[in-house]
């Protein structure tokens, strides 16, 4: 290619740029003009399901050469700087920066929003209840390592609403000062985390100790100070720390997800691909598990999750979190959960809301 071929691209590429500011400056009206009617009528300014919509149409547009997966986060980004125009969005996160909760909050919400971190899943419930953010992002569940109780037992007392999931694929990455394994001479990270690379340390790190820390961020920031030690921890820890990697996807199971709740005040309409989750206690009776699944079973629902936690202070009593494909406002979903509530003490629904998508 020569030069003058080279400068006539760049031309093109020149005024295809100032063709998409043209009409990024033009959406960026109409999304404020769509905030005043909101702010008129007092509707919700996040809406998941409305941005579900807008992904899912796009890629079904584009024909190319484009990548999908970078269509989803440009997209991402000018949603993010869209919401900020109607509202500024706080979300409190399970801190510090740069733990998977934070790369889960920048997933769904974008860089545009005010990610808080916080210290503990009780802290960003009380944050969302009072009204001092918007939403909050906490883990409910890991493909390996099962449930996140603490986040289950928060909805016993609270009336928080889920409205959004976040499938997050879980990737360990071994980080130091260095970058050279033959600097390690200690393992650092979240008891979790160690778990899901436990057979690559005893291949790799046999000799080595691994110490517990609160989360992999924090594993992060003392290694950042100790030259000796290294962290398991999100690539995205690397930047924010100042650490390089030492070895790349270090987890055992490379199919490893862990999936994250939005936390609001208002139930989400319906998107077409929705996810409704409920708890519930049942009385202690015969043929009462029969009973719980039977309404579901006899109407073709699928259960997506089943889970039990213990009643605090009741031994021997249990409640039950599930999760179903649906929406709340779907007959057969209303028609089954009235039918369950005759068996049960007490039955609460947590949310309907978009399906994430792995």
């Amino acid at each position: 290619m020569n030069e003058i071929n080279l400068q006539d691209l760049r031309r093109q590429i020149d005024s295809l740029d100032d063709q998409i500011l043209d009409l990024l400056n033009r959406r960026a009206e109409v999304v404020i003009a769509v905030g005043k009617s909101k702010n008129e009528k007092q509707g919700e300014y996040y809406v998941p399901s409305r941005e579900k919509a807008i992904y899912e149409r796009l890629l079904s547009k584009s024909t190319g050469p484009f990548p999908e997966e970078g269509i989803k986060r440009v997209f991402r980004e000018v949603i993010s700087a869209s919401l900020s125009l109607e509202q500024p969005l706080k979300v409190a996160f399970l801190g510090p920066q740069a733990t998977y909760t934070h790369v889960a909050s920048m997933q769904q919400f974008g860089f545009s929003a005010q990610l808080v971190p916080l210290k503990s899943i009780p802290s960003i419930f009380d944050e969302v209840s009072r009204g001092r953010a918007s939403y909050g992002v906490v883990p409910v569940e890991n493909s390996n390592e099962g449930v996140v109780s603490h986040t289950l037992d928060m909805f016993m007392s609270s009336d928080l609403k889920i409205i959004a999931e976040i499938m997050l694929s879980i990737s360990h990455d071994l980080l130091n000062l260095s970058g050279q394994i033959e600097d390690v001479r200690k393992v650092i990270s979240h008891p979790q985390a160690i778990a899901q690379c436990r057979s690559w340390l005893e291949d790799n790190l046999p000799d080595l100790p691994v110490v517990d820390s609160s989360s992999t961020a924090n594993a992060a920031q003392q290694v950042a100070e100790d030259a000796s030690a290294a962290a398991i921890a999100s690539e995205t820890a690397a930047t924010l720390y100042g650490l390089r990697v030492v070895k790349h996807k270090i987890e055992d199971n490379s199919n490893n997800f862990t999936r994250f709740l939005v936390i609001g005040n208002e139930m989400q309409g319906p998107s077409g691909k929705d996810k409704t989750s409920i708890m519930f206690s049942v009385k202690d009776q015969a043929g009462v598990l029969y009973n719980m699944l039977e309404p579901f079973s006899k109407r073709d629902i699928n259960l997506a999750k089943i889970e039990s936690r213990p009643m605090k202070g009741k031994a021997w009593e249990y409640i039950f979190f599930l999760d179903m494909e649906g929406h709340i406002q779907d007959p057969e979903i209303a028609e089954a959960i009235e039918e369950l509530r005759k068996y049960c003490q007490f039955l609460k629904v947590l949310g309907s809301y978009p399906r994430a998508r792995k």
